[in-house]
């Protein structure tokens, strides 16, 4: 199929994007790399008036450093990111995560603050965002905030931005040069959204651990328990018991098969942060 007759505008800046989408309402659409936009449209899926494209928004494609915070900007690609295009991103967390999402094609194309918006609850950055404890910076036309990570993501593909709202930027905070990570994820065949994945943020200096688990019905979750074992004893006593007792409550309705695929995920996961193989 192909979409419903629109409106195309080609934003030369974030306050021309944020009028337009402020005079449509819900009948406005922001695209950026059209990854998860376009297939919506060409399936009927969603019919918008207008269509603003912010692919060519420069103050949304730069990489900089604010004090303890990485800010990144939304339309950067998940290839740049791989391809370490901008210094301050390379050797970071999120370049192995960038290297894994679809194929090629897609990274070429899909853009982070796009996939952040999909809120696709296998995709890859609402998980990896989760595990690294990120702020969305979300701007309108009365002003720019920032939403925790932990309260931007509702439920699966509904997230706290509201019809006149962008994504401009994601900050990191600061990864200490002591840090493991850890990023798993079970796909049926390469390319394909996850069907259990799991991100792990260690940090030996401070004592901080986020085990989190992707790839539910709805938004990432913390494995508040395991994560304080972890961070406080290392690999002591993380087990297949301790993962499968961690789970527990989160997958009720889940077939054994499934429940094995997480708890699997999680183990690889956690032991890739300590540099064990498994």
């Amino acid at each position: 199929m192909k979409a419903a007759q629109f409106e195309y505008v080609s934003a030369n800046s974030v306050e021309q994007a944020l009028s337009v989408l402020q005079a449509g309402g819900e009948r406005a659409k922001p695209i950026a790399g059209s990854q998860s936009l376009g297939p919506m449209l060409n399936l009927r899926l969603t019919r918008p008036q207008t269509v603003v494209d912010l692919s060519k928004l420069a103050e949304m494609q730069t990489v900089t450093q604010h004090r303890n915070t990485l800010r990144v900007g939304a339309s950067i690609t998940h290839a740049q990111i791989e391809d370490g295009v901008y210094e301050l991103i390379r050797n970071h967390p999120v370049q192995m995560v960038a290297s894994r999402i679809a194929y090629r094609s897609v990274r070429n194309r899909g853009t982070l603050g796009g996939s952040l918006a999909h809120a696709d609850p296998a995709a890859d950055w609402v998980l990896a965002c989760a595990a690294l404890d990120a702020r969305i910076e979300v701007q309108s036309a009365s002003g720019t905030k920032l939403v925790s990570i932990s309260d931007f993501m509702i439920a699966a593909y509904t997230t706290v931005l509201a019809a006149d709202d962008i994504i401009t930027a994601v900050h990191f905070p600061e990864v200490s040069s002591r840090a493991r990570w850890g990023y798993q994820k079970f796909c049926r065949k390469t390319g394909e959204f996850a069907h259990a994945s799991c991100a792990t943020y260690i940090d030996p200096a401070s004592k901080v651990a986020r085990i989190v688990v992707g790839a539910l019905d709805g938004a990432p979750c913390v494995l508040s328990t395991l994560s304080v074992s972890v961070a406080a004893h290392g690999l002591e006593g993380f087990d297949e018991a301790a993962v499968q007792a961690s789970l527990q409550q989160m997958l009720p309705q889940q077939d054994d098969i499934t429940r094995q695929m997480f708890v699997q995920v999680v183990l690889r996961c956690v032991h890739q942060a300590f540099g064990v193989q498994r």
